[in-house]
């Protein structure tokens, strides 16, 4: 069985008394990606410090191919453990030109020019052998920056935000770009961001951070869609919420009842759906839909406001039984004017039950 390129296990980092990274543990496989994802402060890129040697855990190890590379006793310097680094500045030297730049990790020999050439050309960059980085744009100053962390041949790749310095337009292609790179060179990588979108779209497992824990470890697939509380289904994207409380395994919304199995009688619950998944029928004389197993009991409520998004509408709508809020996004136009009353249904497989704590 393939080991690990990465395995950090039970990495704990104090600043001041206070735990900034609590007991982590992960592993990344070579030509994986994982992202470790969470809010600003949660920890993230100090866990990335102390895998690059950087930092020095209090307790835990770092194991690189199986091999121990820091226990708190044993400890690997930095230059020795395989480990390339990327960040959001992308730290080229100024005074040398890009090729010098891509060079400048590689020990001396006739083979320094081959590698150059060839990283350059597969991040597109070849034809700026010769020019300084100030000459180059933002996407062209990443593209480089990823050449000279490649040329060394690390076995791990730790990248930290590194593509929030970028514009939107040019972001999603250089993302893309890079991760066909790094999939070619069969490099493992940790990336760091706060952004669920990116952790989305390049990863292929996500480690879901906050204070300085893991709480959540999977496929983006499985992270998006069986969050394991509310913040976690927040994280992702905006929900609503819906209060209840469990009585009989059972608790009772004005759009039906939604079952809690093994929560006790009393716990007060939030029901939670995210927007596109809230369902919209017109009201017909004061009367919405028949109820559906699938879709439960219809609630009445009246448009607060509607607006176009570019590939979807958001509607606002102020529900009758509470005068709580709820959205909804709507594939393409949909902009019925405020105080238009309409009726929801919730779809009860696309609900999350969590015991409000």
């Amino acid at each position: 069985m393939q080991a690990p390129r990465l395995e950090i296990k039970n990495i704990v980092k104090s600043f001041g008394g206070r735990r900034v990274v609590d007991d982590v543990s992960l592993h990344v496989m070579p030509g994986q990606v994982t992202c470790l994802l969470g809010p600003s402060g949660c920890g993230k890129s100090t866990t990335l410090r102390i895998i690059a040697g950087v930092e020095m855990q209090d307790t835990g190890t770092i194991h690189v191919d199986g091999q121990l590379v820091c226990d708190t006793i044993h400890r690997v310097p930095p230059e020795g453990r395989s480990i390339g680094l990327m960040f959001q500045d992308f730290a080229l030297f100024p005074h040398l030109s890009v090729g010098q730049n891509v060079a400048f990790g590689l020990k001396k020999g006739r083979d320094v020019g081959a590698r150059v050439q060839e990283l350059l050309n597969k991040v597109g960059m070849s034809r700026y052998i010769d020019d300084y980085p100030h000459q180059l744009s933002g996407g062209e100053q990443q593209r480089v920056a990823l050449a000279r962390a490649l040329a060394p041949r690390p076995r791990i790749m730790l990248m930290d935000e590194p593509f929030s310095g970028l514009d939107d337009r040019l972001r999603d292609d250089i993302r893309d770009e890079t991760l066909e790179v790094l999939k070619g060179e069969g490099t493992a990588v940790l990336l760091v961001t706060h952004e669920p979108g990116e952790a989305m779209r390049m990863a292929d497992e996500i480690a879901l951070m906050r204070d300085g824990e893991i709480v959540q470890q999977g496929a983006p697939y499985n992270i998006y869609n069986t969050p394991v509380d509310l913040k976690s289904a927040s994280f992702f994207s905006d929900i609503n919420v819906i209060r209840g409380e469990v009585k009989g395994a059972l608790t009772e919304t004005p759009f039906g009842q939604f079952l809690a199995p093994g929560v006790p009688d009393g716990t007060a619950v939030d029901i939670v759906i995210r927007p596109q998944h809230l369902k919209i029928d017109f009201d017909r004389g004061g009367r919405g839909p028949n109820p559906t197993s699938v879709d439960g009991t219809a609630a009445r409520c009246v448009v607060e406001r509607a607006r176009f998004i570019g590939a979807s509408s958001l509607v606002e709508f102020r529900m009758d039984h509470d005068g709580s809020v709820l959205k909804a996004t709507v594939p393409s136009v949909f902009l019925p004017k405020p105080g238009t009353p309409l009726w929801l249904m919730i779809r009860r497989d696309r609900c999350f039950v969590f015991p409000v704590g």
